[in-house]
């Protein structure tokens, strides 16, 4: 059983920064992508930024250059500071944890963040 916390998200002006965090607790095993994803009200979940447990780092075009994901891996917590942000970026934003060699996929509840221009 796997289990994703998250914590952070919130309302800011365009512009401004956010972090989100999330810590993964249970079975997650040594070798994992963590990452998140969002959905804005009417659209598909899309990728945001994801981080292998090995470092490497995938960002969608959209967030690239505003947005920095990283990892604690003594604390199983991946974060998402996410900067110059822009009315677009409103979304749920959700946690993710995917155990690849298993193709294994676990998310959190997700957490709202608004951003008003």
């Amino acid at each position: 059983q796997v289990q994703l916390v998250e914590s952070g998200g919130g309302l800011v002006q365009a512009g401004g920064s956010l972090s989100l965090s999330c810590a993964a607790s249970g079975s997650i095993f040594s070798s994992n992508i963590m990452g998140w994803f969002r959905q804005a009200q009417g659209k598909e979940r899309e990728l945001v930024a994801t981080i292998s447990s090995g470092g490497m780092t995938n960002y969608s075009d959209s967030v690239k250059g505003r947005f920095t994901i990283s990892r604690d891996y003594a604390k199983n917590t991946v974060y998402l500071q996410m900067n110059s942000l822009k009315p677009e970026d409103t979304a749920v934003y959700y946690c993710n944890l995917n155990i690849d060699y298993y193709d294994l996929w676990y998310w959190g509840k997700g957490t709202l963040v608004t951003v008003s221009s």
